[in-house]
């Protein structure tokens, strides 16, 4: 596993966690239980908070960051992710909130100040846009995502 602190800080991983040792998990990341990362995924908690729920899956080649504060963002974006998460091969979450029992599809990207509401579904390769909100139980497609 390739599992490292950033500036003093450590992923924390909970009991029954899955990291492959082809996967990478830097610095403020906490893993609830039996959450699993998959090869070449990347979860990067550099510059804020990342929190995924119980027994989310992180696969393949997925991309998972947050923003720092800025001038348009005084504080900043963290990442949070609810529980029963599946994220598909290639995702990108970048610093918005996924809820529980969500599914982000491969090569789907959801930007920063996004929110997936609970069972919300993100179609294989759509772009959800800074700040758009995915309903409870919508599915998104497409590219701007609707």
């Amino acid at each position: 596993m390739n599992i490292r602190p950033y500036q003093s800080q450590m992923p924390r991983l909970a009991a029954g966690v899955y990291v492959d040792a082809a996967a990478t998990v830097i610095g403020d990341v906490e893993l609830g239980e039996d959450a699993s990362v998959w090869p070449a995924a990347v979860i990067r908690g550099d510059v804020h908070r990342i929190r995924i729920g119980a027994r989310t899956n992180v696969q393949d080649g997925a991309i998972l960051h947050v923003t720092h504060d800025s001038p348009h963002q005084p504080e900043g974006f963290p990442l949070l992710i609810g529980a029963d998460v599946t994220i598909g091969h290639g995702a990108v979450l970048h610093a918005c909130v996924i809820e529980d029992a969500c599914l982000i599809g491969m090569h789907a990207s959801v930007l920063d100040g996004a929110i997936v509401r609970r069972h919300g579904f993100v179609g294989a390769g759509c772009l959800v846009a800074p700040g758009k909100i995915v309903g409870p139980g919508e599915l998104w497609l497409g590219n701007p995502g609707r």
